[in-house]
């Protein structure tokens, strides 16, 4: 009944947007910028300020127009990171339809979402960006062309991954114009910024390209004695080779120094009432002088593009990445008081982890034409090769009052000199791909897609697992010359499980399976585009305990094991709409999302909402620039975000209730921006959470609750050139 409803007012509101959007007549322009005596060009299509990306390279590893892409796709432009005064990744993300940023609060150590129920994969610039856990440095926005998000299942075209799909970070790379941009930035929390970036031809032919990108911070954060300092150096370098060859070299190398702002609060105090009051949204748990974070990254992506006709096509790119953390942190564990209501025990925990990397992605482009069908051919191969190495140690951290905190009272914390070599392993995965899009007398596209995997892991202490997964993916969307185009589309993924289940037998990788219809409508002679979709994902063969018949059976070897009759199952509707009109321009979206456990045995399990997944959520944010004050600008927007549970089922037996899941409350934050261009200049001020709102996020059935971000305010002066 309720998917009934939603489908009704799906075809509500694609009726209502195509009666608004169709008599617009502001004209779109797409930008071609071709490079004199070449025959490789350069083709972006964005809105007229920019804002705008209808092209994205993340569904079907080749740019298509997302109107043509059976497929769930948002692209955040440059422009428009900017237009939000995104801080951070997380930051810039916060207004994309079924994204959750920021699930687990303020963390410093990286950029959190979830999509569709779970954590997706981050790429960047096509390739896998991370591995392990707590080993890499946290990407700056300022190095970043634009941001594509793919959701739902991608397995078919990048490999192993979650139900909830990617996050693709696209770099900036080297341009023939000359142009170039200084920037300063002041902010509460101490916030000092410097940043610049410059490209343009190195020769007179324009046949070679360079651009440099570099970044200063010192900063405090909202959690006390937390900094969050960085360095970026990012030069690049494009040389067209020969007529058909293009050679781009993209280095990077960046230091952050950051600590411990993620604090696993108990319930009482934060979501719950305590008898001594809320514990405050910037308490530091960690001791100060021991407390960071650090991480260094350096790393050399090289991508070559090879025309081997004009119908085929060679693309190759390729990363190494070497990264290193110091991570020194102490944390209340289990989040729960002792006898006095207001003290925690502590863990401390120190660790030295690398991580070496190795990415690759061969591909071949083809377009054939059959009678009246139009073949986009990719066939591709991609491999990859990491390494990581965590040396840690565990140690005890003392007790914390968390309404009075005293620092400065434990000793004998764990050093460098006790660390040990626990937890190292190689990962490799291979994999072979082929996608055909097909468009059939200039309306009907039929995409489909097929991939071969082979995942391999080598731990420290054990013997090579390999698995091998086969994953596909089918779409069929029909192009109205209205501008109006429905699609179906049914996709795969699949992630290794190591280990052994509790007969024995290797673990298989869980598999997810997604079924999508919806509309896409970029109304005729406008900049407009608007998406809605609907979704059903079930993700199979996760853990669970022995059921009853199980742990009674002869054959069980372990009976405190797990086997994989888990079960997963989420569905929902996102709607998204980017709008542009000559001053005014318009950001909005909504999601409604059901994820729950639809099979476990674990007691407690079944039927569990997913954690940190709001219910719904809703976003719009707008700008206007009014014709008769030329420069000037202002910005406003909003983000409700719903309630979330702890990811526990409520269980009761015999009228005892044995477990009652913990939801946070809704929300709504405010964000803002104003500004004034002028000549080469550019000055603004922007704020998120304007009226300093304190939110929680989420809360966890292992019992701890996460802050969310509190008013972030920063002041910004460019010299563009």
């Amino acid at each position: 009944m309720q998917l009934n409803r939603i489908t009704t007012r799906l075809s509500v509101l694609s009726l209502t947007l195509y009666t608004l959007f169709n008599a617009s007549t502001v004209i779109a322009r797409d930008e071609v910028i071709t490079k004199e005596d070449q025959d490789l060009e350069v083709i972006t299509v964005k809105s007229q300020r920019g804002l705008i990306s209808y092209m994205s390279a993340s569904g079907a590893k080749s740019d298509v127009p997302i109107i043509e892409t059976p497929l769930s796709v948002s692209v955040l432009t440059q422009e428009r990171i900017e237009d939000l005064g995104a801080l951070t990744v997380q930051d810039a993300i916060g207004y994309v339809a079924g994204l959750y940023n920021g699930p687990y609060g303020v963390d410093t150590r990286g950029d959190w979402s979830v999509i569709r129920g779970v954590s997706p994969v981050q790429y960047l610039d096509g390739l896998k960006s991370l591995y392990g856990y707590y080993n890499n440095v946290r990407t700056n926005p300022y190095a970043l062309s634009q941001i594509e998000i793919l959701k739902g299942p991608s397995s078919v075209l990048y490999g192993q991954g979650s139900i909830g799909g990617i996050v693709n970070l696209v770099s900036k790379k080297p341009e023939a114009e000359t142009s170039g941009q200084l920037w300063g930035q002041v902010g509460n929390y101490s916030r000092k910024q410097v940043a610049g970036d410059i490209t343009g031809a190195l020769n007179d032919d324009a046949s070679l390209q360079g651009r440099v990108v570099g970044l200063w911070r010192d900063s405090d954060t909202q959690t006390d004695y937390v900094p969050d300092n960085s360095m970026v150096f990012s030069p690049s370098l494009t040389w067209y080779a020969a007529q058909d060859t293009k050679i781009t070299l993209l280095t990077n190398w960046q230091k952050n120094e950051s600590g411990t702002s993620t604090s696993f609060l108990p319930h009482s105090g934060t979501i719950l009432e305590n008898e001594n009051g809320q514990i405050p949204s910037n308490r530091f748990v960690s001791e100060p002088g021991f407390d960071r974070y650090d991480t260094e990254q350096a790393s050399v992506t090289a991508i070559l593009e090879q025309n081997i006709n004009t119908d085929w096509q060679f693309k190759l790119a390729a990363r190494y990445t070497d990264s290193h953390a110091d991570y020194h942190t102490i944390y209340g564990w289990p989040p729960k008081y002792l006898d006095d209501g207001r003290t925690v025990s502590r863990v401390a925990y120190i660790s030295s982890a690398d991580s070496r990397a190795i990415a690759s992605d061969a591909q071949f482009h083809g377009n054939v034409v059959t009678g009246n069908i139009e073949h986009s051919i990719v066939v591709g191969l991609d491999y990859q090769n990491a390494y990581t190495d965590n040396d840690s140690a565990y140690g005890v951290g003392g007790t914390l009052d968390l309404f009075s905190p005293e620092y400065g009272q434990v000793d004998n914390l764990p050093t460098l000199e006790d660390v040990v070599d626990y937890d190292s392993s190689k990962t490799y995965q291979t994999g072979l791909y082929i996608q055909d899009s097909m468009k059939i007398a200039q309306q009907w596209i039929i995409s489909a897609a097929l991939r071969r995997d082979k995942a391999t892991t080598n731990p420290q202490n054990g013997e090579p697992e390999s698995q091998y997964a086969t994953t596909g993916r089918l779409g069929l969307m029909y192009l109205f010359d209205s501008g109006v185009s429905p699609y179906a589309s049914y996709s795969e993924s699949f992630e290794p499980l190591l280990g052994s289940d509790a007969f024995g037998n290797a673990f298989v990788p869980k598999t997810g399976e997604q079924v999508e219809a919806g509309i896409k409508y970029q109304p005729a002679g406008t900049e407009h585009l608007l998406t809605a979709a609907l979704y059903h994902i079930v993700e199979q063969n996760r853990t669970t305990s022995l059921n009853a018949d199980q742990a009674t059976d002869s054959n069980v070897i372990d009976p405190n094991g797990q086997v994989q009759q888990g079960e997963v199952t989420v569905k929902g509707l996102e709607l998204e709409a980017q709008l542009a009109w000559q001053s005014v321009d318009v950001y909005a979206s909504y999601a409604y999302s059901d994820g729950y456990v639809s099979q476990s045995n674990t007691l407690g399990e079944k039927g569990a909402t997913l954690a940190a997944l709001p219910e719904q959520q809703a976003s719009i944010w707008t700008t206007w620039r009014p014709e008769n004050m030329h420069g000037f600008k202002v910005g406003f927007g909003a983000r409700y975000v719903g309630e979330t549970s702890d990811g526990s089922a409520y269980v009761s037996i015999d009228n005892v209730v044995l477990n009652d899941p913990i939801k946070t409350d809704d929300f709504t934050l405010f964000d803002a921006m104003i500004g004034y261009d002028f000549e080469k200049y550019s000055l603004s001020l922007q704020a998120q959470n304007i009226t300093d709102k304190t939110v929680i996020t989420s809360c966890l059935a292992r019992g701890d609750c996460f802050y969310g971000q509190r008013r972030t305010v920063s002041a910004n002066v460019r010299y563009k050139f």
